[in-house]
């Protein structure tokens, strides 16, 4: 469970109640956007497109991964 708190921190933290949920996950989702934002601006530099193309499936799913595990601890299920 350190691990998960270490490298999910903002999940474990925005849990108090129902409006620091949405607050959290809200985060979640702005981060995810800026990042997508800046993937595809980078899209379009061929050497790079690859890689640029597995950061942002790695960033998607850490942002998906994070709002679950929030909900979890939110839900008590996760502790």
């Amino acid at each position: 469970m350190e691990m998960l708190q270490k490298i999910f921190p903002l999940s474990f933290k925005r849990t108090e109640s129902l409006g620091s949920l949405i607050v959290g996950i809200l985060v979640y989702l702005i981060v995810g956007l800026l990042a997508g934002f800046a993937i595809g601006l980078l899209i379009w530099v061929p050497v790079v497109n690859i890689i640029v193309g597995l950061v942002g499936g790695l960033i998607d799913i850490y942002v998906v991964a994070g709002i679950v595990i929030q909900i979890l601890v939110y839900a008590k299920i996760l502790k």
